[in-house]
């Protein structure tokens, strides 16, 4: 049991600064997705399909970025563990850009397939 509250002790202690940022973070996603559901007409199908890729470019980045921003290398991972762990943290890098990404592309969809704009403007001459 004390293994338990100490993992969960350390885990406080390493959110414990980062609060106020995930906070803002997670309020902004809330209203982005609030905005999107809103709007009528928004191309979820296929701002899914663009959101996916924009998950797993990102998640490439982060899988080979972190280790050198760890002051790191992908040299030194040894062990199936560290692997693991750097495809964990990738693919949940790579899940936040896509739940940002998502709605954004959704009414970019909807609004080329309506021929308006994001704010129900007209769209520009050209498109």
């Amino acid at each position: 049991m004390y293994e338990i509250w100490l993992a969960l002790n350390i885990v406080l202690e390493i959110a414990r600064p980062l609060a106020v940022p995930l906070l803002v973070a997670a309020v902004a996603l809330a209203a982005l997705w609030g905005w999107a559901l809103r709007a009528g007409g928004a191309g979820w199908r296929r701002g899914f399909a663009s959101a996916l890729a924009v998950a797993a470019v990102v998640a490439l980045a982060a899988f080979l970025l972190v280790p050198s921003l760890t002051k790191s290398s992908l040299a030194e991972l040894g062990y199936a563990v560290d692997w693991l762990v750097l495809a964990a943290m990738a693919a949940g890098a790579g899940a936040v850009a896509g739940l940002y990404a998502w709605p954004l592309l959704a009414l970019r969809a909807g609004a080329g397939k309506r021929g308006r704009g994001l704010r129900g403007s007209p769209a520009p001459a050209g498109r």
